[in-house]
């Protein structure tokens, strides 16, 4: 289609050309003739102005003609050079179009063959896509297959395995005696059949060598025979149906090694004895294992309730041990924080009383009662109060512990009254559990008083005495008086102090 449309646009411009080249000859025809009629020249002299000019003006009129004549013949000259131009322009396009034309051809050829070879490989495709699928199909049975007897395998390895524990628990309930015979007889076959693999490979290497050496006598012979004539040349023996090749010889070797296997173990396994021939044997063994077995529990049970027991005894001997010495450290803390306390209460009772004495003194130890004094009042001022930057005076960080106390006393009467039971219930709390706490730690101390004292007594050389025991006196009833708000003041007392003066 594309060759004939190029071949009818070609036609028309050929006929397209004449037509212009005609008409441009006509034209110039008809210019030439009219040119040389005598009426064109009278029309052309009595349209003109003939007038009188002078050789300057006619000079310069035949420059003008002469110049327009010259461009005139430049631009026929560049005419007729694209006019060349054109018609190779117009040759190149005809040859492009005949190899447009021809390449046409080809691509038409190429897209023919591309669509046979496409036919072609979708077959090829097809016919391999079958192929596939069925050696897909056929890989999956066979790894169904394989599977099932993949499954089968561990199913009969699971069953040898219990086999051989039962062989194994029956050949240890038999005796010893019986044991180490059937050892000996075992070892004996394993040699046996070692010395029958030994003879069986020493056989079959033999053929192997006599087969090579076949194998090497026609190789000589060709040879010798190559040498005697050319035109003679044999080709090598064919081989004998009868001589095997090496992989099936190695397989062979293979198939053999495994039967060889096969009957050695059917050999050693072929009668497996046991030493118990009748039923009733095993089951009285296995009664008297159980009763054995039961015996064994019931220790082992006694042994692990006395085990238990003695746990239990350790933990709660540990448990009270541990009370006893958390005690105990209590009731040291509480001596020491006593002990404390008390000396802290005697020093202050001393400087009272130095303070009462204070005429008696001199100088030099009244103001060591002063500087401690104010180191005391320092004290209570930096707890009460806190830490002072300026240097104040003993009077005013006294008056400055009045007023913490007003303003304290103050936020007393507005706090509620729930919060100020609180924490008074807090406060006697805690002052009973200290008073508890003392009493325990005094109790502790008479008992290891008195152990003492019974240590004393125990350890102590004993005292014969000769005569009549001396009769103790009977003493008078002691007289138990009721000072229990007496204590609780003067405990009262001793927090107050220890509250403002520690």
């Amino acid at each position: 289609m594309k060759a004939k449309q190029a071949d009818l646009r070609r036609k028309l411009r050929e006929e397209l050309e004449e037509e212009d080249t005609a008409q441009q000859g006509g034209e110039e025809s008809r210019l030439a003739e009219l040119q040389n009629t005598p009426a064109w020249r009278a029309a052309m002299i009595k349209d003109c102005n003939i007038d009188k000019e002078s050789i300057n003006d006619f000079i310069n009129q035949k420059k003008e003609m002469f110049l327009l004549e010259y461009s005139l013949a430049v631009k026929r000259g560049e005419i007729e050079q694209l006019e060349k131009v054109a018609a190779a322009e117009e040759r190149k396009l005809t040859h492009a179009e005949q190899f447009l034309e021809d390449d046409a051809i080809i691509f038409d050829q190429f897209l023919k063959e591309n669509d046979k070879n496409s036919v072609e490989a979708i077959k090829v495709a097809e016919l391999e896509t079958k192929v596939k699928m069925e050696k897909m199909s056929e890989i999956k049975r066979i790894t169904t297959r394989m599977v099932t007897i993949k499954s089968d395998i561990s199913k009969f390895e699971d069953i040898m395995k219990e086999f051989k524990m039962h062989k194994e628990f029956l050949f240890k309930l038999s005796p010893l005696e019986w044991q180490e015979a059937h050892r000996a007889k075992a070892k004996t076959l394993k040699l046996k059949s070692a010395t029958r693999s030994a003879t069986k490979s020493a056989t079959k290497d033999k053929p192997k060598e006599k087969d090579k050496d076949e194998r090497a006598t026609p190789k000589r012979r060709t040879t010798t025979d190559s040498k005697e004539s050319f035109a003679g040349r044999e080709l090598p023996p064919i081989r004998d149906a009868r001589t095997p090749s090496r992989q099936s010889t190695g397989r062979s070797d293979k198939l053999n090694h495994v039967a060889e296997l096969k009957t050695d173990s059917s050999e050693y396994e072929e009668d497996p004895e046991l030493y118990f021939r009748d039923p009733r044997q095993l089951l009285e063994l296995l009664t008297e294992l159980e009763e054995q077995n039961l015996s064994l529990i019931q220790n082992s049970r006694e042994t692990e309730d006395a085990q238990e027991e003695f746990r239990q005894v350790m933990d709660y001997n540990r448990k009270k041990m541990e009370v006893e010495t958390n005690q105990l450290t209590q009731q040291i803390d509480i001596m020491t924080h006593t002990i404390h306390r008390e000396r802290e209460r005697a020093a202050e009772l001393e400087l009272r009383a130095r303070l009462f004495n204070f005429g008696k003194y001199k100088s030099d130890d009244k103001e060591g009662m002063f500087d401690s004094l104010g180191a005391k009042v320092e004290e209570v001022y930096r707890v009460c109060v806190g830490d002072s930057e300026a240097n104040l005076s003993t009077l005013q960080m006294l008056k400055a512990i009045e007023s913490r106390l007003d303003e304290l006393l103050e936020n007393v009467e507005i706090v509620p009254k729930e919060r100020l039971v609180l924490a008074e219930r807090a406060k006697e709390k805690e002052r009973r559990f200290r008073l508890r706490d003392e009493k325990m730690h005094q109790d502790k101390q008479h008992q290891e008083e008195r152990l003492k004292r019974a240590l004393k007594r125990a350890q102590a050389d004993v005292k014969k005495t000769t005569g009549k025991k001396l009769m103790a006196r009977s003493q008078r009833p002691a007289r138990k008086l009721k000072t229990s708000q007496v204590y609780d003041i003067s405990d009262k007392e001793k927090e107050e102090q220890l509250y403002f003066f520690t």
